[in-house]
C-alpha cells in the first residue's frame, strides 16, 4: 500500500550568506593578512549558522508506492503494480468472453502475490523471474492481441496467433496461481508442523480422541 514519508531538502541560501560575508569582508579588511583571513572565516561561519537559522530545511511529503525496507523489492513491487495495471486496461479492451476470464485470473493472482511479498519482502527472490519474465511476457502478448482486435487485422497468420493466445490463457493464469501457491509453501509446512507437534501433546495428555 501507498504510504507517505517526509523527505528533507537543505537550503542553498545559507552558502549565499557565506558568501556574502566573505564579499564584504573582502571589501573592508586586508585579507592577504592572517588576522584578517580568521576574521573572515569566522564571520562566514556566523553568516552560515544565521542562514540555517532564517532558512530552515524544506520538508515535503512524498508518496511512496511501497515501503518494504529492501530497495530491491520495492522497485520490483512497484514493477508488478505498473504491469498489473496495464493487465486491467487490456481486460477492458479485450472483448472475448473466455480470454477475459483468464485475464482477471491474471490479475487478481498477481495481486495477491504482491500483497503477500508487501508483507513478507524476504518472499521477493521467490518471485523474481515471475516479475522480470511471465508477467511483462503476458502483457506483452495480450497487448499485442488487443492491437489485432481493434485495428481488425485478417489473415491466416493473424487468426493464428489469436488462436494460440486464446488457448493458452488458460495456463499463463495457472502458472500465475501456481506461483501464488508456492509463496505459501513454507507457510504450509510449518502448520503441518506445528500440527502433528500439537496432536502429539494432546495424545500425550490423553486428551485426543
Amino acid at each position: 500500500m501507498s504510504k507517505w514519508v517526509e523527505q528533507r531538502k537543505k537550503s542553498v541560501l545559507p552558502v549565499y550568506f557565506v558568501g556574502a560575508a566573505w564579499l564584504v569582508c573582502g571589501l573592508i579588511l586586508p585579507l592577504y593578512q592572517l588576522w584578517a583571513l580568521l576574521a573572515a572565516a569566522v564571520a562566514g561561519a556566523g553568516a552560515y549558522l544565521v542562514g540555517r537559522r532564517l532558512c530552515p530545511d524544506i520538508v515535503t511529503r512524498v508518496e511512496v508506492p511501497f515501503m518494504t525496507g529492501r530497495e530491491d523489492v520495492d522497485e520490483m513491487l512497484e514493477s508488478i503494480q505498473a504491469k498489473l495495471a496495464e493487465l486491467h486496461v487490456l481486460n477492458d479492451r479485450i472483448p472475448d468472453t473466455g480470454l477475459s476470464a483468464s485475464i482477471y485470473r491474471m490479475e487478481q493472482a498477481g495481486t495477491r502475490i504482491l500483497a503477500e511479498v508487501e508483507r513478507d519482502p524476504g518472499k521477493g527472490p521467490q518471485i523474481r523471474r515471475f516479475a522480470n519474465y511471465y508477467l511483462p511476457d503476458a502483457v506483452k502478448i495480450l497487448a499485442l492481441y488487443a492491437k489485432m482486435e481493434e485495428q481488425g487485422v485478417q489473415g491466416a497468420n493473424t487468426s493464428a496467433v489469436k488462436r494460440e493466445v486464446e488457448a493458452n490463457a488458460a495456463s499463463i493464469a495457472a502458472a500465475f496461481e501456481h506461483q501464488l501457491d508456492s509463496l505459501f509453501a513454507s507457510d504450509a509446512l510449518d502448520l503441518s508442523t506445528d500440527l502433528e507437534v500439537l496432536q502429539g501433546m494432546l495424545k500425550g495428555q490423553g486428551l485426543s480422541g
